[in-house]
């Protein structure tokens, strides 16, 4: 049997509502009204106060996203499986909808020659702090901000862009979108993990999913 609290990995978790993007499980629901959604998270926070352990909660006018993640192991752990299920059957017994190809996750990238020497400064204008080599909102408002090692120092190079995490079933409309919007694809022999766009004016952009990931 596993341990609750031993970390699983992305191919140990099969979950019809939930989606596991960059070590943790989301899942997006709609309400159909902020009330719906507020008893929803009500009733979420009594189910979850039995329990001990929470997910982070952002309650919108017509849906409530989660994150669930065990802090205490750095990962998902059977415990937030567990919970993730009793949450499911919580919102099915509300009449909520499920919308697990809605989850994403968006991170900034900067190509740095040297991540130590600018992490620092990027952690105090963005209010931040240090976890593994990323700058991190404590409070979870903003994006992480993530350091490419590069050995260009050209001033004129592409030094930030985006990297948008989405489930894997969502990956190639979301591909299909960008290149029927204007943009090209740069560079797909990363797929699934990751495939690189590119704008119009050639500013790029890595549509991400956790398969093909080590």
């Amino acid at each position: 049997m596993v341990r609750q609290t031993t970390r699983l990995g992305v191919r140990q978790v099969d979950l019809a509502d939930w989606r596991w993007l960059l070590g943790a499980l989301r899942a997006r629901f709609g309400t159909g009204s902020f009330g719906a959604g507020a008893a929803f998270v009500a009733a979420m926070g009594r189910l979850t106060d039995t329990v001990g352990h929470h997910p982070d909660v952002d309650l919108r006018a017509e849906h409530v996203q989660l994150v669930l993640r065990s802090h205490d192991v750095g990962g998902v752990t059977e415990r937030d499986v567990r919970l993730a299920e009793r949450i499911s059957a919580l919102a099915s017994d509300q009449g909520l909808t499920p919308c697990p190809e809605r989850v994403q996750v968006l991170e900034l990238a900067l190509d740095a020659p040297v991540s130590e020497t600018v992490l620092p400064f990027w952690a105090a204008v963005l209010g931040g702090g240090e976890a593994g080599g990323d700058v991190v909102d404590p409070a979870g408002e903003l994006p992480p901000l993530w350091f490419q090692a590069t050995d260009s120092t050209a001033p004129d190079r592409q030094r930030f862009h985006l990297d948008v995490t989405v489930p894997p079933e969502a990956a190639d409309r979301r591909i299909a979108a960008a290149v029927a919007a204007g943009g090209r694809v740069v560079d797909d022999g990363h797929a699934p993990a990751f495939v690189v766009l590119a704008d119009p004016d050639g500013d790029k952009a890595c549509v991400c999913t956790e398969l093909g990931r080590g």
